[in-house]
């Protein structure tokens, strides 16, 4: 049995991922669930034989000082595929992840539209979390495509190893594999500072020197786009915090609550027509949320997300789950059995369907139970009652905000015309002290004539009377 073979069953049965090891058949992920192919189990120089005929002759040797290695594989006219070749109990083992070719857009993932929003920042850092196999990778190639369509930007993406393919648009998109085009993320962060980037995409954060790294290009003005394996914003930014010594924490908290932008926390879960469909927890960094941050309250950040849906549009993972099930994508036992928080979830649950519980997490009303339906329509007034208030209550805040805006603008009125006054009102004092000064000048010049004349009148009479007193 060949790989390409295994890869093209793996493709037509629409699975995930593909693992390899000796003594059973190969396993495809599918859905979520590991199912085995109907064949024979794989011997392990079977096993070996494929693997090796896939790596170049440096991957080998990587394989043989790591024990491991990432490669990147595509398949003509099929897909391509991320993998890692390792070895379990001495012999090699291999996993396969489909990337396909085509790149789908958030509506095509049916993802909110609001992470568009990340998309038109000039600079900042944005994370893209979960667990493996979240659809991050995925995710994170939306974004890149739409920025691709939309801004005529250089973008740099440092991947390990290479997986979706990207082509220019507007964009202009240089794509730099680890071990192929560079030697790691850190050495790449490094040189994209030096290649006129605007927006970077790095694959993971798997260290401290890429974190402090990817924290300084968001600094420096650039857009930067990164994945790390966490289930919330707030457990994300603990994490960033965790990677640094305790001594570096206060410098590093100051830095991350001034770039980090937005972070994306997300879970598939199976939707009850087939398939599964992204649950995702959204933080924007809204002004308090920031502030937590720098002061170090992450503790508070999901009840500030929780109560931000409205303005900025953002939304904690069971908000997610439950307008999933509100729309009947997912099973009120798939939402419980997802959430982090299920008492959270189902209280949320119960103040929108009071008896929820008791009808087994069917939120449909029953056919010929009126009252139900004036139960959901009771709900619907008090809810755009509600958004009623909101407005008016933002209407009244504007036009606050606006008169103090005017009293602003008054103020600063009569202090630039008070500055002006002042301004005259000195400039008119040095005027009449020089007028003192030159009059007192001229006075004086005056009466130094004067005493002269008198002097010399003085001078002229005694000598007269000298004359008079010889003669006599």
């Amino acid at each position: 049995m060949e790989l390409d073979a295994l890869l093209k069953v793996m493709t037509n049965k629409g699975a995930s991922d593909l693992h390899l090891k000796p003594m059973r058949p190969p396993l495809l992920r599918i859905d979520g669930r590991l199912l085995p192919v109907q064949s024979e189990n794989l011997g392990p120089e079977q096993v070996q034989d494929m693997l090796l005929s896939v790596l170049t002759p440096a991957q080998k040797v990587r394989l043989e000082e790591r024990m491991s290695v990432d490669i990147g594989y595509g398949v003509s006219g099929l897909a391509r595929f991320r993998g890692n070749i390792y070895m379990q109990r001495g012999t090699l083992a291999g996993s396969f992840r489909r990337v396909p070719y085509e790149i789908k857009s958030l509506e095509d993932l049916e993802l909110p539209d609001t992470l568009l929003d990340f998309c038109k920042m000039n600079q900042g850092l944005v994370l893209v979390t979960g667990p493996t196999g979240s659809g991050k990778s995925t995710t994170l190639a939306a974004l890149v495509q739409y920025v691709s369509r939309n801004r005529p930007v250089h973008v740099i993406t440092i991947e390990d190893p290479m997986e979706f393919l990207f082509t220019d648009d507007m964009a202009s998109i240089s794509q730099r594999e680890v071990g192929t085009d560079t030697t790691d993320f850190s050495e790449a962060l490094r040189n994209a500072m030096r290649q006129d980037p605007d927006v970077i995409m790095v694959g993971e954060m798997r260290d401290r020197e890429t974190i402090s790294t990817v924290i300084t290009a968001a600094e420096t003005g650039h857009l930067v786009f990164s994945t790390l394996h966490t289930n919330s914003s707030a457990q994300t930014v603990d994490r960033i915090l965790d990677s640094f010594p305790a001594d570096q924490q206060t410098q590093v908290r100051a830095q991350l609550s001034q770039v980090l932008k937005g972070v994306v926390s997300m879970q598939l879960v199976e939707r009850t027509d087939g398939g599964r469909v992204a649950a995702l927890e959204i933080m924007k960094a809204s002004p308090k949320i920031t502030k937590m941050i720098e002061v170090g309250e992450t503790g508070g950040i999901l009840e500030e997300i929780e109560g931000s849906v409205g303005y900025y549009r953002m939304q904690s993972m069971n908000q997610s789950l439950l307008a999933l099930l509100v729309h009947g994508t997912i099973t009120y036992e798939e939402a419980m059995e997802r959430s982090a928080d299920p008492e959270d979830l189902s209280l949320k649950l119960r103040k929108m369907f009071p008896k929820i519980e008791e009808r087994g997490g069917d939120m449909a009303p029953t056919t010929s139970d009126f009252s139900q339906i004036m139960e959901l329509q009771e709900y619907r007034r008090l809810y755009e009652e509600q958004e009623e208030k909101t407005t008016v209550r933002m209407a009244q805040k504007e036009e606050e905000v606006g008169r103090l805006r005017e009293d602003i603008q008054d103020r600063n009125g009569k202090i630039e015309e008070l500055t002006q006054q002042l301004r005259e009102a000195s400039e008119e004092r040095e005027r009449m002290k020089a007028d003192y000064q030159r009059l007192r000048q001229e006075a004086q010049e005056k009466i130094d004539k004067l005493m002269e004349r008198i002097k010399e009148l003085n001078q002229r009479i005694m000598g007269d009377e000298k004359k008079s007193g010889i003669f006599r």
